[in-house]
């Protein structure tokens, strides 16, 4: 099944990609690797989850807000290649989570995020990662993602 048919049968719709919110593109394609800017869990242009996790956010609401801002991230990917069956693998996902003072469940929030990606992509959908917390994220957001996928000219099956 194809990523896109796989993400239907999710019951899941890509939302618009977000827009930059400073002086920075989306995505930049350097040979087959695509590279995309920090996500943030934007929905209607603005955070969906604010706060610290370990504070004012549970660990399964910063979970969704990873998913969220997984899902803008698959966005960001389809408006920039065209689809998201040019995606090869996925071969690095950086998390960073606005973490309150003892916070160490960082790697259960990105959860959100990494399990998404191996539901869209399967066995291509698993990558390395890294997650981390963060004293303060842009616009107050709970998570920041990072994605760095392998692509190819044309679609996979």
């Amino acid at each position: 099944m194809s990523a896109e048919d796989q993400l239907r049968a999710l019951g899941l719709e890509l939302p618009s990609p977000p827009k930059p919110v400073a002086s920075y593109v989306p995505a930049v394609q350097s040979g087959d690797l695509l590279f995309l800017s920090g996500i943030l869990p934007m929905r209607d242009g603005k955070p969906a989850w604010t706060g610290k996790l370990g504070r004012e956010l549970t660990v399964e609401q910063g979970a969704e807000a990873a998913r969220l801002a997984c899902l803008n991230a698959l966005a960001v990917i389809k408006a920039h290649l065209g689809s998201l069956d040019r995606v090869a693998r996925v071969v690095r996902l950086g998390g960073h989570v606005a973490s309150a003072e003892g916070f160490t469940q960082q790697p259960a929030v990105i959860n959100g995020a990494s399990d998404l990606l191996v539901a869209v992509f399967g066995e291509a959908g698993r990558h390395a990662r890294l997650a981390l917390g963060a004293f303060e994220l842009p616009l107050n957001a709970a998570i920041e993602l990072e994605l760095i996928v392998a692509v190819t000219s044309a679609a996979r099956p």
